[in-house]
């Protein structure tokens, strides 16, 4: 870990669509739909209550997960993670949703609250899921005391999203600062809080900032005085600041309707932009993409426990792993389930993330209720200065 630049790799070496694509070929894919699941499926048919991320299509990973099990799935759909805990909130203790899927970075956040249990790991297909997701640092959010509370769904980054006609950039020179950039004033989209904190990791790159960078997740008053330092240097950001993005929708939506040409985004929005036929690409800047690593939650008061660990084993298989993660248009966590996602997307990926982008992934750390009050309180600074 440099705390200079802010990246970090998993211990286990860094994660690679490469190493996926070498897994894959030797598990071979004779396994796209497990006997074990439709047995399983046969002793605990009903339904299972998920919350989860509005904006994408789970309709066929939804249909061939009920064709498989007979297992009928409740989707209650929120835009974005903080409403999740704000629904857990509401209805603590009534089981009224069995599974969610937050990112590792919240399962802290999740514990201190009390609304989540381990998973037991026996029953859940965790044989299937690429080997390098489930150890190094990404993975260790994942585990807690030596109890699972998050199994891998899939993986994403947020970069740099940008318009090749208006706001062309290039690998190994595009950089963070490009978002404040005077020549895009009032065309530039960020999420308030991690554009932020991009002030901070370039802040650290060039050795300005008060404290470590990873310091900021570890200690409150560290946290405030660097968050300050990001606030103060944060005036040109702002001023290119178009619109703001909160979620899937609005973050497609500046590009699409409002004017952006370049912002940080998820992977996600760019590469959809891209497929509808809009001149956007993806690029990792020379900092390091974000990286998150989305997986599935189970409630403490959950009814249908049964049909979670039967939802789980399903996507821990390459077909099941490779639609889950093609409704996001992100990175699959089942073996052999690279092989199966579109050439286009495969495309997408690698253009960008060529060279050694993927060594360079800064994942985001844990995130306890303290970071989140924090961190919120000066992105609505951000937002109104």
């Amino acid at each position: 870990m440099s705390e200079t630049s802010g990246t970090t790799q998993a211990t286990g070496g860094a994660i690679s669509r490469r190493s996926a694509l070498k897994a894959a070929t030797a598990v071979g894919l004779g396994v796209l739909a497990s006997p074990a699941i439709v047995r399983q499926a046969l002793s605990s048919s009903g339904q299972l209550n998920f919350m989860g991320w509005a904006g994408y299509d789970f309709k066929p990973a939804f249909a061939d997960f009920t064709s498989s099990t007979g297992i009928k799935m409740n989707f209650i759909e929120q835009p974005e993670q903080d409403t999740f805990t704000a629904q857990a909130k509401l209805t603590k203790g009534q089981g009224q949703f069995d599974i969610c899927e937050p990112t590792a970075d919240r399962v802290a956040n999740w514990l201190e609250q009390d609304f989540i249990q381990p998973w037991n790991e026996k029953n859940i297909g965790l044989e299937g899921v690429e080997p390098a997701l489930l150890q190094g640092a990404a993975a260790s959010l994942e585990v807690v005391n030596g109890k699972r509370y998050l199994t891998p769904s899939c993986w994403g980054t947020e970069a740099i999203a940008f318009n090749t006609q208006d706001a062309p950039q290039k690998y190994g020179e595009c950089s963070l600062s490009a978002l404040w950039d005077p020549k895009y004033e009032g065309k530039v989209t960020v999420r308030p809080h991690s554009g932020l904190l991009s002030v901070g990791r370039w802040l650290a790159s060039v050795g300005k900032l008060p404290h470590p960078l990873m310091d900021t997740f570890k200690d409150e008053k560290i946290a405030r005085a660097n968050f300050d330092a990001m606030l103060a240097n944060s005036k040109q950001l702002k001023k290119n600041v178009g619109q703001f993005w909160k979620d899937e929708n609005s973050a497609q939506g500046t590009f699409r309707a409002n004017g952006c040409v370049i912002g940080q985004t998820w992977d996600s929005s760019a590469f959809q932009l891209h497929q509808d036929g809009l001149p956007i690409s993806y690029v990792s800047p020379k900092e390091g993409a974000y990286a998150w690593m989305q997986g599935m939650i189970l409630f403490k008061d959950a009814k249908n426990v049964e049909q979670a660990e039967a939802f789980i084993k399903w996507l821990n298989t390459p077909k099941p792993s490779s639609m889950w993660a093609g409704a996001f248009t992100a990175n699959p966590c089942a073996k052999g389930a690279i092989e199966l996602l579109s050439q286009a997307v495969k495309d997408q990926y690698t253009s960008a993330f060529p060279a050694d982008a993927l060594s360079k992934l800064w994942w985001w750390p844990s995130q306890p209720t303290w970071y989140l009050g924090v961190r919120n309180e000066y992105a609505d600074k951000f937002q109104a200065s």
